[in-house]
């Protein structure tokens, strides 16, 4: 298991701090430089906001507790690990379930990470002024075209050191509809946890031990 996992018996509560973060003025010229090249190689870039995490601890009652900030998105962006601005975004992923199986998809070439990798679906951010439970139902419809049947139920929160990331990790029980490509997704696949694609993401692979049992 990764260090920074934390399992979940209830929902995590956002504790949301009033004032947007903004990196030191010394480094903001380069910021608008790296964020320029990336708007050049894919359009597709988006200035919006976000939310970056400033900690999480479990609060003794089977949840946890996310100290979060709004952030532009192009701080988290622009982030390599030769320029590591320290943002860490608030996302979400999914165990969409049916049949004993998950529903894994590919991300394609236009993503910022883990191109051409797979993963499990769906995923995305979180953004100020949207719960993290209505941010995986929306990543449900928009990235592979399913309905849910019940609420999505929060499992565990575990850290991304690749993708900057905390990521909220959810169990979606049998949803409707029929799993078809998105954007996002150049292919969808349900899968058992004895067949798995080979090429993984790395935190695909760190949320195999959650798999959720099923009834």
């Amino acid at each position: 298991m990764p260090a920074h996992l934390i399992h979940l018996r209830r929902p995590p509560v956002l504790q949301v701090q009033d004032e947007p973060f903004v990196p030191d003025g010394n480094i903001l010229e380069e910021v608008d430089q790296r964020w320029a090249e990336l708007c050049d190689s894919n359009p597709a870039y988006f200035d919006g906001r976000m939310y970056h995490v400033l900690g999480v601890h479990r609060n003794g009652y089977g949840g946890a507790v996310i100290h979060v900030i709004e952030c532009a998105y192009r701080f988290y962006a622009v982030q390599r690990k030769s320029f590591d601005l320290g943002v860490r975004g608030l996302g979400v992923k999914g165990f969409t379930m049916r049949n004993q199986n998950a529903l894994l998809g590919k991300r394609s070439a236009s993503v910022g990470v883990y191109r051409n990798k797979w993963e499990f679906a769906p995923g995305g951010v979180v953004e100020p002024g949207n719960l993290p439970t209505e941010t995986i139902v929306t990543e449900l419809h928009e990235e592979t075209g399913l309905v849910e049947r019940n609420e999505p139920i929060p499992i565990a929160m575990i850290c991304d050191s690749v993708a900057h990331t905390w990521e909220i990790i959810y169990t979606i029980n049998d949803p409707q509809g029929k799993a078809k490509p998105t954007p996002e997704y150049t292919e969808l696949r349900w899968c058992a946890p004895d067949h798995l694609p080979d090429d993984l993401s790395p935190i695909a692979t760190s949320m195999i031990p959650l798999w959720p049992k099923q009834p």
